[in-house]
Parts: C-alpha cells; sequence; structure tokens
C-alpha cells in the first residue's frame, strides 16, 4: 500500500470527525476524565465500530482512541504501566481492525494519537496550554507513551491539540530521528497558540524534522482556516493538515460543548483549505461521519487505492 507521506503528494487525504462524538452517538456516555478511551477497556468492538462510521463516510484516516491515554491518568485510577501499554497498543489494533474491514480498495491508514499533556488532566487545560512544565518535562512525560504507540506500528503519530510552543518542541525533540512518520497539529486562536505564541513559530519548529509529513491545526473554530494552513505551508516548507472542530467552545469546568451547533463548519469550505495547501482535510470535536461524507462529496472521491 502507498505511504501516507507519499498519498500526500496526490492529496487531499480525507481525515476522520470526532470520534468521542460518535460513540456518543452510538448510546456511549464518556463522562469520566478518559474520554473516549475508557472504551478501549469496556467497549473494544464499539470503537471498531465508530472508525467503520468513519471509513464508511469517506474517511481515509482513523485516528485512534488513544488521545487522554497516559501512564500517570491511568495510574492515579490504579492501572499499571503494563496494562496502559497494552491498551494503548489496542488503540492501534481497533483502528487497524476498522481498516482491513473495508474491502472497496480504498487506501486507509492508521494514525496514533498523541494528545498534548493537557488532555490528561481532564479539564480542558489543553484549550489554554499554560502547563507550567518545561521542555524537558514534558520529553520525559510523553516518552513512554510514545514510545509504546511507536512499538504498536501505526501509520504516522498524529501530535495534536499541541496549545503551546513548549510542547511542540517537546513532541519534535521526542520523534526526531525515530523514523516514524507524524504529523503536529495545534489547536489555535486565530493565528496564536492556545497559550498566545504565534503560530508560526511552532510551523517553523517542523521545517528539519524528517519525520514530520505535515503541519497544521486541529480542535479550533474553522474560520479563517484558509490563511492559517497558508502559513504552515510557507513557514514549514510541508504540507498542511487541517481539521477544526464545529465551531463550538469547550466549557472544561461543566464538561461540555457550548454555543449554537452550526456554529462555522461549513464542508464547502474545505476548498479554500486545499487551495492553501492542505493535504489532510478533516473534522475534529462534534464532527459526524455526515459531515465527512459532505467533505467527501466536496473534495470528490479518493484517488488512492
Amino acid at each position: 500500500m502507498i505511504t501516507l507521506a507519499a498519498a500526500l503528494a496526490t492529496g487531499p487525504v480525507l481525515l476522520d470527525g470526532g470520534l468521542a462524538t460518535q460513540l456518543e452517538a452510538r448510546g456511549y456516555q464518556l463522562g469520566s476524565a478518559l474520554w473516549s478511551a475508557e472504551l478501549l477497556a469496556t467497549a473494544p468492538d464499539e470503537i471498531v465500530a465508530a472508525h467503520q462510521d468513519f471509513f464508511a463516510a469517506g474517511a481515509q484516516v482513523a485516528i485512534t482512541a488513544s488521545y487522554q491515554v497516559s501512564f500517570a491518568a491511568l495510574a492515579a485510577r490504579g492501572v499499571g504501566a503494563t496494562e496502559t501499554r497494552g491498551l494503548l497498543a489496542r488503540s492501534v489494533d481497533l483502528a487497524r481492525r476498522a481498516a482491513r474491514r473495508d474491502t472497496d480498495g480504498v487506501a486507509r491508514w492508521v494514525a496514533a494519537s498523541v494528545g498534548p499533556y493537557g488532555a490528561s488532566l481532564g479539564d480542558g487545560s489543553e484549550y489554554v496550554g499554560n502547563y507550567g512544565l518545561s521542555v524537558s518535562e514534558l520529553r520525559a512525560w510523553h516518552r513512554p507513551r510514545l514510545e509504546a504507540l511507536i512499538e504498536a506500528e501505526p501509520d504516522v503519530l498524529a501530535l495534536e491539540t499541541i496549545p503551546c510552543l513548549s510542547e511542540v518542541e517537546a513532541l519534535l525533540a521526542e520523534v526526531a530521528g525515530t523514523g516514524v512518520p507524524a504529523w503536529v497539529s495545534l489547536t489555535a486562536l486565530r493565528d496564536r497558540t492556545r497559550q498566545g505564541e504565534p503560530l508560526a513559530a511552532a510551523f517553523a519548529m517542523a521545517r528539519d524534522v524528517p519525520e514530520v509529513v505535515a503541519v497544521g491545526v486541529n480542535c479550533c473554530h474553522p474560520a479563517g482556516l484558509d490563511a492559517i494552513l497558508g502559513e504552515a505551508v510557507a513557514v514549514s516548507g510541508k504540507p498542511a493538515i487541517g481539521y477544526p472542530n464545529s465551531g463550538e467552545g469547550w466549557d472544561g469546568a461543566a464538561r461540555q460543548w457550548t454555543g449554537p451547533t452550526d456554529s462555522g463548519f461549513e464542508p464547502a469550505a474545505a476548498r479554500g483549505w486545499v487551495r492553501a495547501g492542505a493535504a489532510l482535510v478533516g473534522g475534529c470535536c462534534r464532527v459526524t461521519p455526515r459531515d465527512i461524507a459532505d467533505l467527501r462529496d466536496v473534495l470528490g472521491p479518493s484517488r488512492l487505492t
């Protein structure tokens, strides 16, 4: 099968949408600090089914349910390191199972989600980014999870929803030299990180890391994405990635999305994202298989088999 990095040259490649959103639509309450990762242990077949829902809608990349899985968070719940490594490996295996069950000949890939430190706190800290941790502390925190996910052999590491430059630096330092493809995607407010730093600085960090196959943003408001993605390409010299949320806002204290449900995600806008240089396009929180199917209709069927 063609590698994802090679596919980007012929893109756009269609990502999936909000995995937790789809699991909730399938009847699950995801109110714990582990969010959709809770089901890795309790209902793994439902994660496979949710991935398949997005593949059936036209997605070519499944992002795993590992976003909020960390050794520290699970240790606080009495889960040992060996079991945590098993859950991380399972997240990749479940996405792979879903991809293999589709036999229509379309190329599909598995992206291992590497969420930010803030996601492990379960309080919306990834939408703020002021952790108070050094780059070396962040590297040490991320390292065991990255090692476990790399051992599971995903097609790409999804370094996603990163809110600050220090965490971008830490993650890039950890993936550099591994030979494992990765994308770097920040959550942003317009042209700034969630901590208020220029996004361009993050894109520049990725320029000389050969493992990075795309840079961009996710889980942010869709408005203004064209300009951000264009800057990502211009600064990094790499293809861009864009998968915004529905346009709603996350209330970390109440643990719920707020605002109108029709507040911004317009599949037709993806034409502009692609013109700006996006080779990976999809949706994040609150984006459904129906939205991904609309994106597929806008962008046209995959040419990759």
